[in-house]
């Protein structure tokens, strides 16, 4: 990857073609409605299903305030976004404090309540102090929010993702964070976060995606840096193992082959078309059947 690469990419006027794009505004990443980003391809499999991706897909959930104080976090940790706007009030009940944050979001900007302001701000102290996060995320080594857009050989449904941050070229190999804010980075419990949100296929996705454009050979590792919500704001940087990554690759061809055959026909179905023979769930079964039969 070089910076001319880079610095040439722009969208044109008629869709995304394929590249590298590292000023391309969120809002038209995520209205780029045909191609298939890695949290798309998720909501298509189990317990999710085609039907609730294509509503989803065609209504838009609102804005929530956990979504600003996302944002916020990633715009201090990662030095790119709308702009931070402190407002001195202890909540949003008066009307004087909601005036400045209808005012604040007019002009663009993220409107956060003094404590949210200083929480965001202790959060980035925290990465900045972590051994390895520091250095993943050391301003000047990378850029922020760059999209790619390719094409997927099999099935030709065009595919996109948007690193939070894109390590600058050089030697050696491509390690590409991923920031998020949880409840707990205990190891186990990110573990389970794993399974619950399918970070595995995050991974695989963008892992997929950096090779598409040349960024980094099949070494190309994709890490994530979780940090806690609230103080002392702990951090843990972990990267799925490989049995994780196969599965998640099975888990995003299984989606992506899904997606072509519903655009092909059409049809975007449920959780199922046929009557349903269920049984109760094991552990009820096992216990009503010692008490009962």
């Amino acid at each position: 990857m070089t910076d001319t690469a880079l610095a040439g990419a722009s969208a044109p006027a008629a869709g995304l073609a394929p590249g590298l794009y590292p000023n391309l505004p969120i809002e038209t990443y995520h209205g780029d409605r045909t191609s298939l980003s890695s949290s798309g391809a998720r909501s298509l499999l189990a317990p999710s299903c085609p039907a609730r991706f294509r509503y989803e897909q065609d209504n838009p959930r609102p804005r929530k305030a956990v979504f600003d104080f996302g944002n916020a976090a990633h715009r201090v940790v990662l030095g790119d976004g709308p702009e931070l706007v402190a407002i001195e009030a202890p909540d949003w009940r008066s009307k004087a404090a909601r005036e400045e944050r209808i005012k604040v979001e007019a002009a663009g900007g993220v409107a956060l309540l003094a404590a949210e302001y200083d929480q965001v701000q202790a959060m980035a102290d925290a990465i900045r102090r972590h051994p390895v996060a520091s250095a993943l995320f050391a301003p000047g080594s990378g850029r922020p929010e760059v999209s790619v857009f390719w094409e997927d050989r099999p099935t030709g449904v065009r595919r996109r993702a948007r690193f939070d941050w894109l390590p600058n070229p050089g030697p050696g190999r491509l390690i590409i964070p991923d920031y998020k804010t949880c409840r707990s980075a205990e190891p186990s419990a990110l573990a389970k976060a794993v399974h619950e949100y399918g970070y595995h296929q995050q991974a695989d996705w963008y892992r997929a995606a950096a090779r598409a454009v040349d960024l980094g050979g099949e070494d190309t590792a994709f890490v994530f840096v979780c940090q806690e919500k609230t103080a002392p704001y702990l951090v843990t940087v972990f990267e799925p193992d490989m049995t994780a990554l196969r599965i998640g690759a099975a888990k995003n061809r299984r989606a992506i082959e899904t997606y072509a055959r519903c655009v092909e026909t059409g049809h975007w179905p449920g959780y199922t078309d046929e009557i349903a023979y269920l049984s109760l769930p094991v552990w009820a079964e096992i216990r009503d059947t010692e008490t009962y039969l």
